[in-house]
């Protein structure tokens, strides 16, 4: 234990000015989408963008692709999210996915999971000894079904980025990014709330649907 506190300190000691930023807008970008606010893709943006270039850096190409993803799919949910109908009225609302999108996210999953493994054994048997392929491929394949769900506000986004949080905390600290194994420690936490509050809006947008289907 002794030794691990003290490697931690010595990486954190190490961390970069572009590592701190990266943690810092990631973190607020969380927090935004927790409360449904669409300043998680301005924010976010500045965080992918850093965290592509850490990431290619440490050798971590699976994470690469997916800042990448992630940079795009902030374009693009930020077109979703920002859509209004002649009322000025938000189009896109909170809800849960039903059993087809779920079969549609485990597919989804499983093909970039599959995809990018293959690839990182690849790349690790070729020419990166220190990928880890079978962590590095769940941890992005977790976060581009998250990112795409939550694009869409879907309840069930954040039980991958659940996922993708607990993968990367050892999976950073391993590669000597120990303040951003923190921020995914940081990420779980607001993870957990932001399914919560989720959930509670999903009911909400529910019973507001009924309500108004029940007064017609």
């Amino acid at each position: 234990m002794h030794d691990f506190i003290q490697d931690f300190i010595s990486q954190v000691q190490q961390t970069t000015l572009i590592e701190y930023i990266a943690v810092i807008t990631g973190i607020a970008s969380v927090f935004f989408s927790k409360k449904e606010n669409i300043l998680v893709y301005p924010v976010g943006l500045i965080n992918t963008v850093i965290y592509v270039y850490i990431s290619i850096k440490g050798s971590l190409f699976g994470e690469a692709s997916v800042n990448f993803y992630y940079t795009v799919m902030s374009i693009y949910g930020w077109i979703l999210w920002a859509r209004r109908d002649h009322q000025h009225h938000i189009v896109l609302h909170i809800t849960h996915s039903s059993f087809k999108e779920w079969i549609h996210q485990l597919l989804f999953f499983t093909f970039f999971y599959v995809t990018i493994f293959v690839a990182l054994t690849w790349a690790k048997n070729a020419f990166y000894a220190n990928t880890i392929p079978a962590l590095d491929a769940f941890a992005a394949a977790t976060a581009f079904t998250g990112m795409w769900l939550m694009a869409k506000k879907k309840v069930e986004s954040w039980y991958w980025w659940i996922a993708t949080n607990v993968t990367s905390i050892p999976l950073y600290f391993i590669k000597g990014y120990a303040l951003t194994s923190v921020y995914y420690i940081i990420l779980l936490v607001l993870a957990v709330f932001g399914l919560a509050e989720w959930k509670q809006r999903a009911r909400a947008v529910r019973q507001s649907s009924k309500f108004d289907f029940e007064n017609q």
